[in-house]
């Protein structure tokens, strides 16, 4: 039988105590005698013999639900009980502004939301890191990072107004930024959100689970800049700080083996295990401590469990039994969480009325000390010991599970309750309840009014905080920007070959790697360059860089490839400049965003060029992009083998019809689809000129393809309208129909104006559209400011058509929604033809006859805008000499 020591330890049989006893003896002296190492390497023996020997055993997935840390092994409080005790009563005072700034705000608005249970769970965890760990930025030091678990915020502003960082004026517009304004404010944002508040938050942590994969992928940039010498090795740390119920969010665990594999102990996660999600336990008929041990140690964590305040060591050291331990091993969550919604008679009753053993336990203990018994989380002390094993834990991440009470302090409103996260208003007398637990210098007028407290300048509180602070570097948090420029190097010198051309077949994907290429060798920006892959660096042509610049590898190459003769050969370095992440878009924009930040994070600007299936960008890893923007990145984002008939053969799954139309919601997104490799430079160009020499916020999606064909030369006079997104490609005299075509689809548009001036005798103008989402931005700020004052300028585009009243007919790789955002602003009768439906596995020719956005159906659409279109007898005839099938399918149907 199969069986784990765990399960051992809580079951009550034992067939010989003797021999057991002789045993447990005898690992007694070992430790004695010859120390725990001794122990751990006998220990480990064992277990490989037992398996040899075909004894099915395994260690303990779980260690019992007590304490990692012993009591004898805490280290003494810093500046103790004096400190303590102070600490103590301004983790109270946050606990109160955080509580007043909620109710307040929802006493104004009652729709404002805000949430105050959750910190009320994480204020001492919080506050030891603030006091103790968390180090601020200086001229010499780089500063720790700390990823702030999002439902906490209020906490943090409390924290921020004591210090001085926020105004109280600024505390009553918490979740009124719009208002704010009104009153020559700053209001305060619901969650972190570095786009809102860009001088306070660092990272966006309000989408759960994606801090933590954030926090993992910051943690592994910082070491990759110390390996390339871009960063001094200075012991700095990544802290995040997530709720338990976050774990279950497929990002929080997808990266952990990652931090594991390639030794990140500059990383500490501390997840709140407060027990609850928003409606109720996280595991009522579990432990979802005991859970997360497993997982985060099965990946290679260290794992410290705080479960119990100093207040239960007492009732430890009395268990000679075991009873107490093994009752609390046996207690689910659920009923957990039921303990902390009462009071210490139910508890009496409930828990340490179980049996005899623990009845005498807990006739040590009134009532009332039975109701204040702490968990570990709301022990400083404990914490405190908890986070110094962490800090000073060396070749593994470490994770601190410690265990709270939601809503702690909030009494019979909130404390453990089921609905406690949704609870913002509270009546004055549980307003006074909440005063009089945590012992708040504050009067019952003053507690009703909801009034903030800060205590006077120059007393033993204000003195402990900020010195503590000074002591630590400063405040926190705090985004810093850099204002350092990057001398942009000129076009020519990366981009000739594409700005002369002349019929060289190329690919657009194979351009922008030969431009990256050519990037990486400049003197001035080629440091600052990180190539990012998921995987298939082969597939866009990137093996050639493989030897330039070496693949990222924090052990460097243990092993001899087997392509190690090839100019080609996969080369893996302790310096190597590529971020290749494998088979994890998640992971691979995480490392994207954590050097498109590194100019505020670290003020060392970088420039990362991720390069992808466009298919698998904003579809999949969409809410990580949008944090990315909320983060003020600055990068190319590059959506490879896109279009969805321009990937041939691979169906469905990978061809992208819609990421520009997602590309389109994201604000401080820059989004192009050029067809040619001039083009794309114009466009790079323009990108790192506006990132780097200018520092503006924003980041370039731009969509390349996998289709070779001629590239032409660029003409005169045309960069503008590249950059603003069109210029006019074959201008046309007294054009009869104008044909307007972004990206692959250009040159079907080129192919359908020689069709119609061949077969038809039609004069078509040919405009090639680098951006259909720039115009339409354009359009729409054109627009708003006609409506504000009447003398605001046309739209570009409808700046460059007004002067003809010739049918336009706009066709993209991608679906009808992206032609048709510019539809307001075309001076004239306007159709669209787009890629809607699912894609299909065949070839580009087919593809494109399927979705009709070749040339003949672009063709046959022309026609129809004409008077001759008008005449239903005729669409037959230009049917056949178009060689269409009118009686196909549709694809969006098909």
């Amino acid at each position: 039988m199969e069986m784990s020591s765990v399960n051992t330890l809580n079951n009550p049989f034992d067939s010989d105590a003797q021999e057991t006893e002789e045993w447990l003896a005898a690992l007694q002296a070992t430790i004695q005698a010859s120390g725990p190492e001794r122990a751990r390497y006998l220990l480990s023996r064992l277990s490989a013999a037992a398996q040899t020997w075909g004894v099915k055993w395994r260690d303990a997935r779980n260690t019992p639900y007590a304490n990692t840390i012993r009591v004898e092994d805490e280290p003494p409080f810093p500046g103790g009980a004096d400190a303590l005790s102070i600490e103590q009563r301004l983790a109270s005072l946050m606990r109160w502004n955080a509580l007043a700034m909620v109710v307040r705000a929802n006493r104004a608005y009652g729709e404002l939301g805000g949430h105050i249970a959750s910190y009320a769970s994480a204020a001492d965890l919080f506050e030891v890191g603030f006091n103790h760990f968390f180090r601020a930025r200086t001229d010499s030091f780089g500063g720790d990072l700390v990823y702030f678990q999002a439902h906490s915020a209020p906490g943090i502003y409390a924290r921020a107004f004591l210090e001085g960082t926020l105004t109280e004026k600024e505390l009553s517009f918490y979740r009124q930024e719009i208002e704010a304004k009104k009153h020559g404010a700053r209001g305060l944002s619901s969650y972190p959100h570095p786009w809102l508040m860009e001088n306070f938050w660092q990272f966006p942590t309000g989408s759960m689970g994606l801090g933590p994969i954030s926090a993992i992928y910051q943690a592994r940039f910082m070491r990759y800049m110390e390996h390339r010498g871009l960063l001094a090795p200075q012991e700095r740390k990544v802290w995040g700080v997530f709720g338990d119920g976050e774990m279950d969010e497929p990002e929080s665990l997808a990266a952990l083996s990652l931090a594991s594999r390639e030794t990140l102990d500059n990383l500490v996660f501390v997840v709140n295990c407060n027990l609850q999600r928003l409606d109720g336990p996280v595991r009522g008929n579990g432990h979802i401590v005991d859970e997360l041990e497993t997982i985060f140690a099965g990946c290679g964590w260290n794992v410290i469990k705080l479960l119990w305040g100093s207040d239960w060591d007492p009732l430890f050291a009395r268990d000679q039994s075991g009873d107490l331990l093994n009752a609390l091993n046996q207690t689910v969550d659920g009923q957990l969480q039921t303990f902390a919604a009462n009071d210490g008679a139910f508890n009496r009753a409930r828990f340490f009325g179980q049996n005899p053993a623990l009845q005498a336990i807990g006739a040590t203990l009134t009532d009332d000390e039975i109701d204040r018994l702490h968990r570990g989380g709301h022990d400083m002390k404990k914490i405190h010991a908890a986070y110094l094993s962490a800090a000073n834990h060396r070749g593994q991440p470490t994770v601190i599970l410690a265990q709270t009470k939601k809503g702690f302090g909030m009494g019979a409103a909130g404390q453990g309750k089921m609905a406690t996260h949704q609870q913002k208003k509270l009546d004055a007398g549980t307003l006074i309840e909440f005063r009089d637990r945590f012992r708040l210098p504050i009067s019952d007028a003053d507690c009703e009014a909801l009034a903030f407290y800060k205590p006077a300048d120059g007393s033993p509180e204000m003195r402990h905080l900020l010195q503590r602070r000074a002591s630590l570097g400063g405040f926190i948090p705090r985004r810093s920007v850099s204002q350092t420029r990057i001398a942009v190097p000129e076009m020519a010198s990366y981009a000739k070959f594409s700005l002369d051309a002349d019929g060289k077949e190329m690919s657009t994907t194979m351009a922008l790697v030969r431009m990256l290429g050519t990037l990486l060798k400049d003197d001035g920006i080629g440091k600052h360059i990180v190539p990012i892959v998921a995987d298939e660096a082969r597939t866009f042509g990137m093996a050639n860089l493989f030897k330039q610049v070496g693949i990222y590898s924090s052990q460097g190459q243990l092993y001899e490839p087997e392509d190690i003769g090839s100019i080609l050969s996969y080369r893996e370095a302790k310096d190597g400049q590529i971020l290749e992440e494998g088979i994890s878009e998640a992971g691979a924009i995480s490392s994207w965003t954590a050097a498109a930040t590194s100019y505020s994070v670290h003020g060392l600007p970088m420039l990362p060029f991720y390069i992808y299936y466009s298919m698998f960008g904003f579809q999949r890893i969409g809410d990580l992009i949008w944090a990315a923007a909320d983060q003020r990145a600055r990068g190319f984002l590059i959506g490879a083998t896109s279009g969805r008939t321009t990937l041939a053969g691979e169906g469905l799954q990978h061809q992208d019809g819609s990421s520009h139309l997602v590309a389109a919601t994201v604000p401080n997104c820059v989004s192009y689809d050029p067809a040619y490799a001039y083009e794309l430079a114009v466009i790079v160009q323009d990108g790192m000129r506006r990132m780097l020499g200018n520092n503006e916020d924003i980041f370039y999606y731009i969509t390349v393809t996998n289709e070779n064909e001629a590239q032409p030369s660029m003409p005169a006079g045309v960069e503008d309208g590249i950059k603003r997104g069109m210029y006019c490609l074959l201008p046309q005299d007294n054009a009869d129909v104008r044909l307007l075509a972004a990206g692959p689809i250009l040159k079907e548009a080129i192919g359908a104006a020689a069709l119609l001036r061949e077969k038809f005798g039609i004069n078509a103008e040919v405009w090639s559209v680098t951006s259909y989402t720039e115009l339409a931005r354009d359009g729409v700020a054109a627009e708003r400011l006609q409506r504000l004052s009447s003398s605001s300028p046309d739209a570009y585009i409808t700046q460059q058509l007004w002067r003809s009243d010739a049918p336009v007919i706009a066709a993209s790789d991608y679906v009808r929604s992206i032609p048709e955002s510019i539809r307001a602003y075309v001076p004239a009768r306007y159709v669209t033809l787009g890629t809607d439906g699912f894609g299909r596995s065949d070839t580009r020719a087919n593809l494109r006859d399927f979705f009709e956005v070749d040339a003949k159906w672009i063709a046959f659409a022309a026609l129809r805008e004409l008077p001759a279109g008008k005449d239903a007898a005729q669409l037959p005839k230009f049917a056949e000499a178009l060689g269409l099938d009118l009686t196909k399918p549709w694809s969006i149907k098909e």
